[in-house]
């Protein structure tokens, strides 16, 4: 045979092998798709992340027998947004009202599942979905999340936690669907969001030595209890993992099913939840799917909720839609090796109006950059109050016995969680991943910073957010839907009508302040 021969003999075979894989490739069936998403968990609170005091099997599982990523996050650490990201894959400020915690979900902006259903999905919800907020004034007839399957209820170990049972549920779904078409299920659990039981953690096995204390929180009793009792919320939801996935190796269906583990944003603590922290918008995420992604692996890559949706689009074989502006995770997925596979290494994250509790109504707009080394901060209005303001108690930090001790004491802790913050904030997350030290302001550190913002300034502009794009008192026009009807002003009247000396009952005073320190 002649070398050019045997050149074109190879070049056969090659192109039938490869032929023969895209054909079987194309010919596989669609993966079902099992969506669970935790209410306020924290980034690095799983064993799969060498977290000692939360033990969490069911999520290391699903890390163990797939992929586990280091640096997922949203892009708005608030419930609503988050969630509306996560639908519609895009980022929150680029969904009008739907960027806001307790608004309205347009119903212009096409969400995953019903674009799987409208391509042969069966799909279903049991928990939380999206919300809190309105999605019928637009003229949704269902959560965005899909039609909802929660008839069944379990008696849970602690008064705080949810009674759905959600495993039942899902087990419910797969027995009414049709077994020849592929499923999408999400699966919102109510935990570990408040209110939680005081001091069911030590009831229920907690040791208060064991538990880790961030940077932000002062090491006391109270605040060790009140991390016991999320600990155990998140234990429990974490059991329900643990029988959902035994529900999937009895019905045969774990082969084909990628499922998602992640979080909406962090814990309900001060200085997390709903704040540009780390700890608030760095979440757990982990996926399994034993057809297609290879076991054990660890990704670097910076991923993003709104990354959900083009993904599960493309492995259902449907066409990207045209408002999604995430980036598919697909290839990530299938990939071979652990690291960094497509060096995902920059994320945008902000927020408009969470919970209100400011004249007007209006919210704290935040944009950061989280690049592999630093997060930039950038507070549009550094004379509001990051987290409401005191006189209506901060609202947009979650009542808890460790938000009342920061109160109570005041000092540097309460100026943390609670105190005006400067225009421009720089962590480096190398030596302070908890971002408690604010160096914009260091000389040192000023070219880094005004790199970052340009940087940010940059990427939002291409994601066209109203906010850097002289347009940002849109944002001031959107309703707050939540359970307080009454605008600020008019609440406000109300409470100095009943009580004339309201306003003089401020939190963290000097004189409650010196009553704690055992002064007179």
């Amino acid at each position: 045979m002649s070398f050019r021969r045997l050149i074109c003999s190879l070049a056969s075979l090659v192109f039938f092998v490869s032929s023969a894989s895209a054909t079987r490739a194309a010919e596989s069936p669609r993966p079902n798709i099992l969506f669970i998403i935790f209410d306020d968990w924290s980034g690095n609170h799983a064993g799969a992340y060498g977290c000692k005091w939360i033990n969490t099997p069911g999520f290391d599982r699903v890390a163990k027998e797939g992929v586990l990523f280091r640096n997922a996050f949203t892009s708005n650490p608030k419930c609503s947004p988050c969630r509306a990201s996560i639908l519609t894959g895009r980022n929150s400020w680029q969904l009008e009202e739907a960027v806001s915690h307790g608004g309205l979900f347009p119903s212009k902006f096409a969400v995953y599942p019903d674009l799987l259903e409208g391509s042969g999905y069966q799909v279903g919800l049991t928990g939380k979905g999206w919300g809190p907020g309105d999605f019928k004034i637009g003229g949704r007839t269902r959560n965005p999340a899909g039609p909802s399957f929660d008839q069944h209820k379990q008696q849970p170990p602690a008064s705080g936690m949810g009674q759905l049972d959600y495993p039942k549920n899902f087990e419910a779904f797969l027995e009414q669907r049709d077994a020849n078409k592929p499923f999408c299920f999400w699966m919102g659990f109510q935990e570990p969001h408040r209110a939680y039981e005081p001091r069911s953690g030590v009831r229920l096995g907690k040791k208060l030595e064991d538990i880790q204390v961030p940077a932000y929180l002062p090491d006391c009793e109270v605040v060790r209890h009140d991390l016991a009792d999320y600990a155990v919320e998140v234990e429990y939801a974490d059991a329900q993992i643990v029988r959902t996935l035994e529900i999937l190796d009895k019905a045969k269906l774990a082969e084909n099913t990628l499922v998602i583990v992640t979080s909406d944003h962090g814990m309900p603590f001060p200085f997390v939840k709903g704040q540009i922290h780390e700890d608030g918008f760095h979440l757990p995420m982990a996926a399994r799917w034993p057809a297609a992604i290879k076991a054990g692996r660890v990704v670097n890559d910076f991923i993003n909720v709104r990354d959900l949706a083009p993904t599960y689009l493309e492995l259902a074989g449907i066409e990207p839609h045209k408002q999604m502006t995430g980036k598919s995770l697909v290839n990530i997925l299938r990939a071979e090796q652990s690291g960094w596979i497509e060096d995902r290494h920059e994320m945008l994250v902000g927020k408009e109006r969470h919970d209100i509790g400011r004249p007007n109504d209006l919210g704290y707009p935040v944009r950061a950059l989280r690049t592999k080394e630093f997060l930039y901060v950038h507070n549009f209005h550094p004379d509001r109050w990051p987290a409401g303001n005191p006189e209506t108690d901060f609202g947009n930090c979650d009542p808890s016995p460790s938000k009342e001790l920061l109160k109570y004491l005041g000092g540097h802790f309460y100026d943390l969680s609670f105190g005006k913050r400067a225009a421009e904030e720089l962590y480096d997350l190398g030596r302070d991943p908890e971002c408690v030290n604010n160096l914009a302001e260091d000389v040192v550190h000023r070219a880094k910073a005004e790199e970052l913002r340009n940087r940010m300034l940059e990427l939002l502009t291409a994601d066209e957010d109203p906010r850097v794009l002289g347009k940002a008192e849109i944002f001031d026009t959107y309703k707050y839907l939540g359970s307080r009807k009454k605008g600020y002003e008019t609440w406000l009247a109300e409470k100095l009508q009943a009580a004339p000396d309201f306003l003089e009952v401020k939190p963290a005073n000097a004189k409650r302040r010196a009553e704690a320190k055992g002064e007179k």
